[in-house]
């Protein structure tokens, strides 16, 4: 076990574990922020995407050692409190089915729009990579525009 000092939704927390525990567990079964979701381990389906220093990553494929001053923000701490325009349109667009993969979709959107404020339905499909099983991806692509155009679709 060794010890790392993470930043984490602007909050420091200092845990103790196997340097190679991916990134993923130690976000969810150690500091206890769950919304960050499993989904396969390989960095395929992004049900665990998170912001590393600003960009979107697959987080159940980081081993904690490769943490060094980064800036790590889940979905927890995209807003205070749940009101980040891509969570105001997932709801307004009602986009999840079963929501387990929602968190990761939202962190990837969010990167997509700082990147490219207005997206085109092209700079969407390239950039929103992660699997959605129910397949929402029609409501994925309207919340992303309507977050885009300041909450109006």
């Amino acid at each position: 076990m060794t010890q790392f000092k993470l930043n984490i939704n602007d909050k420091t927390h200092e845990v103790d574990v196997d340097p190679d525990m991916p990134l993923l567990w130690v976000i969810r079964d150690i500091v206890g922020l769950t919304g960050t979701k499993y989904g396969c381990g390989i960095a395929q389906c992004g049900a665990c995407t998170i912001h590393l220093n600003g960009k979107a990553v697959r987080s159940c494929v980081i081993p904690v050692s490769s943490i060094k001053d980064d800036q790590i923000t889940t979905i927890e701490g995209l807003s205070k409190n749940g009101d980040h325009p891509l969570q105001l349109a997932w709801d307004k667009e009602d986009v999840p089915q079963c929501g387990y993969c929602q968190a990761g979709q939202i962190m990837a959107a969010a990167e997509l729009l700082k990147e490219i404020p207005r997206p085109t339905n092209d700079d969407i499909n390239v950039a929103m990579t992660n699997i959605c099983r129910c397949g929402t991806y029609k409501r994925i692509k309207k919340a992303i525009k309507m977050a885009a155009e300041g909450g109006k679709s």
